[in-house]
């Protein structure tokens, strides 16, 4: 399985912090942000990992990338010339994936524990997706999923 972090947007709620460079290379305690998804990725056992970003500090991403190694072996930056959400971003990196499922994960989510469970799981389901939600005392903070209803009879 392979893994891909989405580290793209604005950051415009982070200004002027963001005028400066990408928000997922912002520190958060003793590291850049996008440190975590990546080490949640590592330790579900993912190590082939395409980081997708852009805009104008997408170089501050290939300046920094000296922390690979650290990380994971086989690592891929992604630096669309276009913004279009999620849906572009995996759309462009269809060929990393090659047919096999892989594991997403937005880099500025910060994911308390271990989801190797669930990436085992996922590799096990043979097709279709698996969404990881927390459940939160303040949903309202924060998108909240809900059931689509087909409309279908």
């Amino acid at each position: 399985m392979k893994g891909i972090v989405l580290a793209g947007g604005l950051g415009t709620r982070l200004r002027p912090l963001t005028s400066v460079t990408n928000k997922h290379l912002l520190p958060v305690f003793n590291q850049p942000m996008i440190y975590y998804p990546i080490q949640t990725l590592v330790n579900a056992g993912i190590t082939d990992i395409m980081v997708v970003t852009g805009g104008n500090s997408a170089g501050d991403f290939l300046s920094s990338w000296k922390w690979k190694s650290i990380w994971f072996e086989a690592s891929q930056l992604c630096l669309p010339g276009r913004r279009g959400g999620i849906a572009e971003a995996l759309s462009l990196v269809e060929h990393f994936a090659s047919g096999e499922p892989v594991c997403v994960v937005l880099g500025d989510n910060i994911i308390e524990g271990n989801i190797a469970e669930a990436v085992r799981a996922y590799r096990h389901q043979g097709r279709g997706a698996k969404i990881i939600l927390k459940k939160v005392s303040d949903p309202q903070r924060f998108g909240v999923p809900k059931p689509r209803r087909s409309s279908c009879s």
